[in-house]
């Protein structure tokens, strides 16, 4: 078949081959209640065009998404994002981001196969919707960190009284972040490998 003018498939951009260099890749999973930053933070920090499966919100999701503090939220994921990030000319982290609406969290069983660690996006305005993230995560054995996006109108509280609220061990990372800035999320992620390496060193003295 001869694939000429509109009729041409087009094969990935040259910015989005994986470096020659690359030796080892780790599958990150960025997870969250409903509109608490997720694609963004994909979006921000990803080096390559990210792939988003985002649908337009309709009526059918009125009493059934829990949308409270993101009224204007016109747009949500129904399985997943997708993006990478080279943290080294060596390691490549891929980036998974989940649904927020419990009705699609049974694509989490697909999409945490293989997952080195998570990172728990939270909005302090909607502490509750992080209780039952966490707990799967916590059920599952996956290691994660907490990362607190910054909201304009949301509360700010001390990173104790967080940790309190959300039951959270005290080895486990709690992170201010702007998911709308590469350079702030990176740091999350940065946080995520720095507690993995713990955490593997830990295990090793053991």
């Amino acid at each position: 078949m001869d694939f000429k003018g509109s009729d041409t498939i087009p094969g990935p951009r040259t910015e989005d081959h994986l470096p020659h260099t690359a030796q080892a890749a780790v599958k990150i999973v960025i997870v969250g209640g409903f509109g608490v930053g997720k694609t963004t933070m994909v979006g921000s920090v990803s080096e390559i065009r990210p792939l988003t499966t985002e649908e337009t919100m309709t009526q059918a999701g009125v009493g059934v998404d829990d949308n409270y503090g993101s009224e204007s939220k016109t747009a949500t994921t129904v399985a997943m994002d997708f993006g990478r990030i080279s943290i080294t000319d060596q390691l490549v982290l891929y980036l998974f981001g989940t649904p927020g609406q419990e009705r699609f969290w049974f694509l989490w069983n697909g999409l945490f196969e293989g997952a080195l660690g998570a990172v728990v996006l939270i909005d302090t305005r909607r502490l509750e919707v992080s209780f039952d993230v966490i707990g799967r995560l916590e059920e599952r054995g996956v290691p994660f960190v907490v990362a607190v996006n910054s909201f304009p109108d949301a509360p700010r509280y001390p990173i104790s009284d967080l940790r309190t609220a959300l039951d959270l061990a005290e080895e486990i990372p709690i992170i201010d972040c702007d998911a709308r800035r590469r350079a702030s999320s990176r740091d999350v992620l940065m946080t995520l490998l720095r507690f993995l390496h713990a955490l593997a060193r830990a295990k090793a003295g053991t």
